[in-house]
């Protein structure tokens, strides 16, 4: 008989008839215990969760690993996206293995200390000497035991070619095409409880030709992957399309057959009513990106009208140069107190940003495994306290959550296993890893 373990009593749980907690066997979860009973299935071990609020993990569909490197960069500051990018490619193109590395686990660590179990990582940056980025971040999600989907990003349309990225940093459309493939047959796991996946990501609009995006959507029909790109961000690049393409940026999608249930889209903020109705037809997700959204003043994503509309929507963090931080848990806030000042201010809760960032954003993923506690689902569980100075006098500790504002889990688990303990990663030294980032961070900063 494997072992199994009760995680018992919490203080309260995001789950129906879940009372007295739940058990975890493997990777699963085996029981829901309500209230007033006592396990069916057998139990090894039982861990006291009476100090704990047990949430389903939460899910990141959006992020850009590499720009932890250039949080809060001085020259980058108060700009719109666009003006942003100028200023932050330069140094970019400055990226490496080593530096990559770090980002990537600096990150990844930070995501799992906020009570993230899953992430997305959109990597589109590929200067020469980084064409295995993928393979990288691949091998950094195995290490720190983090569930990932690593979209194969790319940028093929370079300012020689009427583009927006310099020419360092983007790459041909054939070679674009081969990697794609070769990671998706050397990584992409299909089945349930998978670890790893790899969806097709070309970067946006401005940065990449018509062709890429075609052939990206074909290659991505034959492997059956999924296919994720920025849509609608600004209103410059709805200028944009319409000056290069002659239309909207989802009638240029829609032209290449991208609108569809294969697909999300990170941001979707300009989109129009009947470009609302099209994409909930079709069954587009959404990654909803607060944080980003506002720091780079780009708008408002119409979020209840999208999910309304038969979206799924999820959240996240986006990339920690626009953010800039890689917390799930703080981005589950701020899409509540945004949301609350939106059009829909009244039909949005606690309960809906919490829903958002954990089946929604499975739903966005094409994931049923993951998400939600209940029998049958992958153990990826975090739990918090509310033992800080801002969670005193609560009263529902669900809602404390997100309106007192977590920011850090106690204990996170993923596919069965704890990740996050007391809240530290078990055989990290954060410490010395936060000093080597730092370090590359400011040699690439200077770089440029």
């Amino acid at each position: 008989m494997c072992d199994s373990i009760w995680i018992k009593d919490p203080l309260a749980i995001l789950a129906e008839n879940s009372q007295r907690g739940v058990v975890v066997r493997d990777s699963r979860i085996v029981e829901c215990v309500p209230a007033g009973r006592e396990p069916q299935e057998p139990v090894t071990w039982v861990f006291d969760a009476a100090r704990h609020v047990l949430i389903p993990g939460l899910i990141n569909t959006h992020h850009h690993f590499y720009q932890t490197l250039t949080r809060s960069f001085g020259p980058s500051l108060d700009k719109e996206l666009f003006d942003w990018l100028k200023t932050l490619y330069p140094v970019w193109k400055g990226l490496t293995s080593d530096r990559l590395r770090l980002a990537t686990r600096v990150a990844m660590a930070e995501l799992l200390l906020s009570g993230c179990t899953t992430t997305v990582d959109h990597h589109y940056v590929f200067p020469a000497g980084l064409e295995h980025a993928i393979d990288l971040q691949a091998e950094e999600a195995r290490g720190l035991g983090m569930r990932v989907m690593l979209t194969r990003g790319a940028m093929d349309l370079s300012v020689a070619d009427g583009g927006l990225p310099p020419v360092e940093v983007v790459q041909s459309t054939d070679a674009i095409l081969a990697d794609c493939e070769r990671v998706v047959q050397r990584y992409h796991d299909p089945g349930p409880g998978a670890m790893v996946q790899i969806a097709l990501a070309p970067c946006s609009p401005f940065s990449v030709s018509r062709r890429l995006m075609e052939e990206s959507r074909q290659l991505a029909e034959r492997l059956d992957v999924r296919l994720h790109t920025h849509l609608a961000e600004t209103r410059d690049e709805t200028d944009y399309c319409s000056s290069i393409h002659g239309c909207r940026p989802l009638e240029y999608l829609d032209r290449l057959g991208w609108v569809n249930s294969r697909v999300w889209l990170a941001h979707g903020i300009w989109f129009e009513d009947e470009e609302v109705a099209h994409l909930g037809q079709a069954g587009v997700g959404i990654a909803h990106c607060p944080a980003s959204n506002m720091i780079l003043a780009s708008g408002f994503c119409r979020t209840r009208d999208l999910e309304d509309a038969g979206c799924p929507l999820g959240l996240a963090v986006d990339g920690a140069a626009s953010n800039d931080a890689s917390n799930m848990m703080q981005e589950v806030r701020q899409a509540f107190l945004l949301n609350r000042v939106s059009p829909h201010r009244f039909r949005i809760g606690h309960e809906d940003v919490l829903r958002w960032a954990t089946v929604g954003s499975a739903r966005c993923l094409g994931r049923d495994d993951i998400g939600r506690i209940m029998p049958g689902q992958e153990a990826d569980l975090a739990m918090f306290t509310l033992d800080e100075f801002r969670f005193s006098g609560a009263g529902d500790p669900l809602a404390a959550l997100v309106i007192c504002g977590a920011h850090q889990a106690d204990r996170v688990m993923v596919a069965g296993k704890w990740v996050v303990e007391d809240g530290t990663i078990p055989g990290f030294d954060l410490a010395a890893l936060r000093r080597a980032h730092q370090a590359a961070a400011r040699e690439i900063q200077l770089s440029r």
